[in-house]
């Protein structure tokens, strides 16, 4: 149990790194957001890949991890375009305030 989700947050930090890394411009997103990002787009790229019969393959398993990072890029990019409203206001101007 402990080492399946030691394994998780390594594999969520590594693809979520790879589509922060991958998505271009600046990311406002914390460390901790980022491996969240990359454990669900991996958990959800594995259901994916095991539903499609692609997951257990000889070898490398090239497309649940094509299928996790295209995930973990669109997480990002959801995160991004989520977030990155709540920092228009300049600091010591009251809500509410056009800025």
């Amino acid at each position: 149990m402990i080492g399946a989700i030691v394994s998780a947050i390594v594999i969520g930090a590594i693809i979520g790194a790879l589509a922060r890394l991958i998505v271009p411009g600046r990311q406002n997103m914390s460390i901790g957001l980022t491996i969240i990002v990359g454990i669900v787009a991996a958990l959800i790229g594995t259901l994916i890949a095991q539903a499609a019969g692609v997951a257990d393959t000889r070898g490398i398993d090239w497309i649940e991890h094509i299928l996790q990072l295209v995930l973990a890029i669109i997480g990002v990019l959801l995160v991004t375009r989520f977030t990155s409203g709540r920092t228009g206001r300049t600091r010591g101007t009251p809500p509410g305030t056009p800025t």
